[in-house]
């Protein structure tokens, strides 16, 4: 807006002072006609000049009369406190709720009645106490309308500045909350409800914490929708998504993610949120790193035992290593093919056949194999421990320790000596030395 009335209308220089004084005295008569013109619109938009927002307008309307009749007299003052009134008003219409043009259209309107009076007051004068001629008015005119446009785009500056304040304050709000929710230690329960009050939210039985790859939070919580609430939190966004067992929830949360990748943390009691948030934010970091399949959105309910391997980095592949050493002596195809063996063995319980059909390859193949993992491995085998552990180490580095050197057309086997298989990978070897488990 700017700074004086003259910066509006260069013609006020040129008025005679008489015109700025037959101003002053409508005055009062001003204030009547606006303010009636004015709850006249007010009633039309449903609104009425006698709560608080009525009656700062009101206020806030004498205002720019008094400041136009004065500027009129001394063009040069400065608006600029009429300038924060509206600013002012602006802000208050939003948090009001109203429309950003509502106050325009009041102020337009008693633009034009000021006119009209202005008008109507000289031509019934005429004779008796002559107002402004026809070329002055014309003037006050080119003013008053200029004057009423920078009163109405303070105000729309003051609508926008709530606006974006609200929306940050809002934003603040709500990561405060999620915040609460996930952080280590939980909070008292007058403090989670506070936060929870502060943010419009009403606290939920159970909840699960979304993980999503960006950081346009309140686009992911608005596309979710039922109650979702959201904030950056690291380097992704973390959505609360309360009473994840409603029917449809679930499914209209993921809807919302389509093309986004994302991790679902498991549904707990709502003092468990941080566990929620723990699994999602390390599956969504699996998840990128291609470690948790192809599907969009994963669960984490669907991958807990990668996700228990893969917690600590670097864990897994030691326990690999560790675990698996004895067959790092060997060359990559018997490795390869003792591993297999193995991993097929314990996923079945020591069910020969059923380890051979999944492997494609012949019983008694192995049966020679597990000779040599014997060998190898000893009592290992038989501790329900140690094949636990054998089975995450095998799930992790499946064909052995790793080894850069070429494969070779033959296994070095760990007792030295030819392998005692026909071309038909039958074992030929003496009978004896049966297996502790029996073949399926």
């Amino acid at each position: 807006m700017s700074d004086a009335l003259l910066d509006i209308e260069p013609g006020l220089a040129g008025l005679a002072p008489a015109v700025g004084d037959h101003l002053r005295g409508l005055r009062g008569a001003l204030h009547a006609r606006i303010l009636g013109t004015v709850r006249a619109a007010m009633r039309e938009q449903g609104r009425s000049l006698t709560g608080g927002q009525g009656q700062g307008l009101a206020l806030g309307v004498q205002t720019a009369v008094d400041t136009f009749v004065d500027a009129v007299a001394d063009p040069g003052r400065e608006l600029t406190a009429t300038r924060e009134v509206f600013h002012a008003l602006g802000r208050t219409e939003y948090r009001e709720g109203h429309r950003v043009d509502a106050l325009r259209t009041v102020l337009t309107l008693g633009a034009r009645d000021i006119w009209a009076f202005l008008v109507e007051h000289t031509t019934s004068a005429a004779g008796r106490n002559p107002g402004p001629a026809p070329a002055d008015l014309y003037v006050i005119a080119g003013a008053l309308f200029g004057y009423v446009d920078a009163l109405a785009g303070a105000a729309a500056e003051g609508f926008l500045d709530e606006q974006r304040d609200t929306a940050q304050d809002w934003a603040t709000t709500r990561r405060r909350l999620v915040t609460l929710l996930v952080q280590p230690d939980p909070p008292a329960e007058a403090v989670l409800r506070a936060a929870a009050d502060a943010a419009r939210w009403p606290l939920p039985t159970t909840l699960a914490v979304l993980s999503v790859d960006g950081t346009d939070a309140e686009q992911v919580a608005r596309g979710i929708g039922a109650g979702a609430v959201a904030a950056v939190i690291g380097d992704a966004v973390r959505v609360v998504l309360p009473d994840p067992g409603t029917p449809g929830r679930l499914d209209r949360a993921r809807q919302a993610l389509v093309g986004r990748r994302a991790a679902l943390g498991p549904t707990v009691e709502r003092h468990r949120a941080r566990l929620s948030y723990r699994l999602s934010r390390r599956a969504l970091t699996l998840h990128q790193h291609g470690a948790l399949g192809r599907e969009p959105v994963v669960s984490c309910d669907d991958h807990l035992l990668g996700l228990l391997a893969a917690w600590e980095p670097g864990l897994a592949a030691h326990l690999a290593d560790t675990v698996l050493a004895p067959l790092a002596g060997l060359r990559p195809t018997a490795r390869r093919a003792l591993a297999e063996t193995l991993h097929g063995w314990l996923r079945r319980q020591g069910q020969v056949v059923a380890v051979a059909e999944d492997l494609h390859t012949h019983p008694q193949t192995v049966r020679y194999r597990m000779r040599q993992l014997r060998t190898l491995f000893g009592p290992a085998l038989d501790d329900p421990d140690a094949r636990l552990v054998l089975t995450l180490a095998l799930r992790q580095q499946p064909t052995g320790a790793a080894d850069q050197q070429p494969d070779r057309a033959e296994d070095q086997l760990p007792t030295g000596g030819a392998d005692p298989r026909s071309a038909d990978g039958a074992d030929r070897r003496p009978a004896g030395g049966a297996d502790r488990y029996r073949s399926g």
